[in-house]
């Protein structure tokens, strides 16, 4: 006689995942700190436990595979050392923060200090500290209506990064530059960035960072401030990494986000927005080129919970040679959010028939008085362009490069500092005419 109902595969499927994740936590020890952080890694801990490790069922992971994010052994990834190019953001006056294989360089780095600026290095932070009321908790929020345990991994297990508190309006950048040495290392490192109210920064992310790599920046934005960020990944092509994104925007706040990424084994990179003021803006773009092995995936979430607020998604990937790009976007409209403009945007550019673009848009809308639209969108070079200016004495190459450097600069406009923003278009347009030959 049987005394309990058989389990359902799903079940059986759930509690097989938590022995695996809970065996995999075993093997892990929490970095050392003041007593806040260490509960706060403890919380985290306990939220990777209960959501589990991602997993290819999972809705937002059928696309990635997450097993090289998680794996126990790290390999080896060549450095990939690039001669022949200046430096990133080298004509911009900034504040350089440098990290190498994920541990902070006080030698190579500036003084952590800057005016309207108070900055900590995380593994310095002491038992009273400002970032205790914010380190994890925008991560924890994200964990809901979409689970990122690798976020919540993140937060447990880091053992760098800077926490900034910005008092005013910041004219120097801060630049967080992350720099390769060795050919196994993991790093983990998780950022805290508040903006009081009316304060402005730009930050500045660049480098490889490892051969694997989790980072976190959690962001709240006060009324009025703005945050402008700009991620480059650099040419790494052995690389493997996660990246999680998140901001809160109060009222009347902007924040803008471009990540450029060429080549490298696998990124994932994950944001997610809550525009919580009215009249808050959002702005996320990203560039992505790769060949061969190159897998490529951008999984952003918005969501407006308050009326007259604006955000852009705008993601572009140029792949060749079996290369894999992934856009997963979603937009979510509150009911209280009437007066929402949201607009989305996903294309690729393939340049040869033996890569994948995939594409999953969403909109979920609960308010009656908005405008949103979204549009995805894949295909080669138009044969029509290329005889234009074929046409006009250009060369086949040089036509390619001009036209792939037109598709992309849609990307590219929501970069605010015209500096930076040239800065790329000049970057992408070297690593277009080395790639061809």
């Amino acid at each position: 006689m049987t005394t309990a109902a058989a389990k359902s595969p799903r079940a059986a499927r759930r509690e097989a995942r938590q022995a695996s994740t809970a065996a995999y936590l075993e093997t892990l020890t929490l970095p050392e700190g003041p007593a806040w952080l260490t509960g706060l890694r403890k919380d985290a801990m306990s939220r990777v436990a209960e959501l589990t490790l991602p997993d290819r069922r999972d809705e937002y992971w059928g696309y990635t595979n997450p097993e090289r994010l998680i794996a126990q052994e790290v390999r080896a990834a060549e450095v990939f050392r690039i001669t022949d190019e200046p430096p990133m953001y080298q004509g911009i006056d900034r504040l350089k923060l440098v990290f190498t294989d994920g541990v902070f360089d006080a030698e190579a780095s500036d003084s952590l200090e800057g005016e309207g600026l108070e900055i900590t290095r995380l593994a310095e932070a002491g038992d009273i500290h400002w970032a205790k009321d914010l380190y994890g908790a925008l991560e924890a929020k994200g964990q809901k209506p979409v689970a990122r345990p690798l976020a919540a991994l993140n937060t447990a297990q880091a053992r760098d990064g800077v926490l900034i508190r910005v008092t005013g309006k910041v004219s120097r950048p801060v630049s967080l530059a992350y720099y390769r040495k060795s050919e196994s290392a993991t790093a983990v490192l998780h950022h805290v960035v508040k903006l009081e109210a009316g304060a402005e920064l730009t930050l500045l992310e660049n480098g490889p960072v490892a051969a694997r790599s989790s980072m976190c920046l959690e962001a709240e934005i006060g009324d009025g401030a703005v945050l402008h960020h700009v991620r480059t990944m650099g040419r790494d092509h052995e690389r493997k990494g996660v990246t999680n994104l998140f901001a809160r925007v109060g009222k009347g706040g902007l924040f803008k986000s471009f990540s450029l990424s060429m080549n490298g084994r696998l990124m994932r990179n994950e944001a997610m927005v809550w525009l919580t003021g009215e009249g808050g803006s959002a702005h996320l773009a990203g560039a992505a080129m790769g060949d061969g092995t190159f897998h490529h995936d951008d999984t952003v979430f918005i969501a407006h919970e308050a009326p007259g607020c604006e955000s852009r998604q705008v993601y572009k990937k140029v792949l060749r040679d079996g290369a894999v790009g992934v856009f997963q976007g979603k937009i979510l409209v509150e009911q209280a959010a009437q007066l929402t403009d949201g607009y989305q945007l996903s294309q690729s550019l393939l340049m040869d028939e033996n890569c994948q673009f995939l594409a999953k848009p969403e909109l979920a809308i609960y308010a009656d008085n908005v405008k949103c639209s979204h549009g995805s969108t894949s295909g080669e070079i138009s044969p029509d362009h290329m005889f234009y200016l074929r046409s006009r004495g250009v060369s086949e190459e040089e036509a390619k490069l001009l036209l792939v450097l037109a598709f992309l600069a849609e990307t590219l406009d929501e970069i605010s500092n015209d500096h930076i923003a040239e800065d790329m278009r000049l970057r992408l347009r070297r690593w277009l005419e080395k790639h061809s030959h």
